[in-house]
């Protein structure tokens, strides 16, 4: 599957990972086998967008790690994008010191954690929960990181 990845940066912050290293971690996360070329766009932004994304999509007035977008295809088009996500680079950052966890390791599960949103993973349940984190922490550890869970104890 051919999977077109558009990283979209509007903050300047040497921490935030390359293009490069969000696209592999995209491909990584992406689970359809279906020969169809597809895209996705990941845009890292500020606090200000996110939060307002979050308050105008979640009804949450505050900036959030990463939000996603999917998209509901319309039969008329012949459109591939699967959806978007959209990830505050210092709300990321603040969360790894915060957990203790590498800025990269963290910024690798929020990728991942996003591109399960839109291939249809949740964790509203605990049943969904346990299986996205499962499948979360299988694309870390096949990508060298640690599971993002590991130290939790209400996940």
């Amino acid at each position: 599957m051919a999977l077109a990845v558009e990283v979209q940066c509007v903050v300047e912050d040497d921490s935030v990972p390359s293009a490069e290293q969000v696209a592999d971690w995209v491909h990584a996360a992406w689970q359809d086998a279906d020969p169809v070329e597809a895209e996705v766009v990941v845009r890292i932004t500020d606090e200000s967008e996110s939060r307002q994304l979050n308050h105008d999509f979640r009804g949450k007035d505050k900036p959030t790690n990463v939000l996603s977008f999917p998209y509901d295809p319309v039969p008329e088009l012949d459109l591939h994008h699967i959806g978007d996500l959209v990830i505050c680079a210092s709300v990321v950052e603040r969360e790894a010191a915060e957990q203790s966890k590498s800025a990269e390791a963290h910024w690798a599960h929020m990728v991942v954690h996003g591109m399960l949103h839109l291939q249809g993973f949740d964790h509203e349940n605990d049943a969904d929960a346990v299986r996205m984190e499962a499948r979360e922490t299988e694309i870390l550890a096949g990508l060298g990181y640690p599971a993002p869970y590991a130290d939790d104890e209400t996940t």
